[in-house]
């Protein structure tokens, strides 16, 4: 398979590698730029950049490129050192850029009502992927939502389709208690990268206790972002969207600060007290 055939087939599938191309050359090299080598989250890989040490320290720094979601740039001077007699014998620079790949972060919005619609603008604005659930087709279609790559209209099939990864993003904006309470049971144990649910404290710690009550351990809550979104005092639509879409971009970014570590506690705390 094409080396970039595979990339695309690999964010499709939601995996994580990280593509090493020789930017530079000068010297006496057993390559030539634009060499490429694609690391797989597994660790194996697809195409070289030469062979070698110099190869085996590519692959290294292409697991932390995958981790931090951040390139690098690597320089290697080569001249007949034994350090590098596994393949480059030679005397010469090579430099060799390492970039992230990485599926495109997905927004999966359940409930179609006017914060969704909101939320749907403002996270694709921003690079997410858009998908809507709702079990109300007049909610649930292309012209409230034109940007979405998949609309479903059955809480049901959603939950039988629907695979969340590492990349996956749930956002629980249902219509009513009884629905919210449904997507979370179900959302809790995904492989969701976040899941989220809008409401009061009050809402979330009595959802918490109903589900506790159907079997769901305290501690699996702990990774809930509830109430939902950055608290930057929001009250419309679009300002609800555009907390909610940060907070986003905080999970996204690795830039989550220990306030919403310490309010999701507080949350859980909350319920194992009463």
């Amino acid at each position: 398979m094409d080396l970039f055939e595979e990339i695309v087939r690999m964010r499709r599938a939601g995996q994580r590698g990280a593509l090493a191309t020789i930017v530079h050359t000068n010297g006496s090299i057993p390559s030539f730029e634009s060499s490429r080598m694609l690391v797989r989250e597994d660790g194996s890989t697809q195409g070289t950049i030469g062979g070698g040490c110099v190869e085996a320290d590519v692959w290294a720094a292409a697991k932390e490129v995958m981790q931090k979601e951040a390139p690098r740039k690597l320089v290697f001077h080569l001249n007949n050192e034994a350090t590098y007699d596994n393949g480059l014998i030679c005397g010469g620079t090579v430099e060799v850029f390492v970039e992230p790949i990485l599926p495109q972060p997905v927004v999966v919005l359940f409930g179609g009502g006017h914060v969704s619609t909101a939320v749907a603008k403002t996270a694709h604005a921003t690079g997410f992927g858009v998908t809507v659930v709702d079990d109300r087709e007049a909610f649930a279609n292309a012209q409230r939502f034109p940007m979405a790559q998949e609309i479903y209209t059955g809480y049901e099939e959603a939950f039988e389709k629907l695979r969340p990864n590492n990349s996956t993003y749930l956002v629980i904006v249902t219509r009513g208690h009884k629905e919210d309470m449904r997507v979370l049971a179900w959302a809790v144990r995904t492989q969701a990268r976040y899941v989220g649910m809008i409401g009061s404290k009050r809402k979330v710690l009595s959802v918490y206790k109903a589900l506790e009550k159907e079997g769901y351990r305290m501690d699996e809550f702990d990774r809930i972002y509830a109430p939902m979104g950055l608290e930057i005092g929001a009250l419309s639509p679009e300002e609800i969207a555009l907390s909610i879409v940060a907070e986003l971009v905080a999970v996204r970014r690795n830039a989550e600060t220990t306030a919403h570590k310490k309010l999701r506690l507080e949350a859980r705390d909350a319920v194992e007290s009463r």
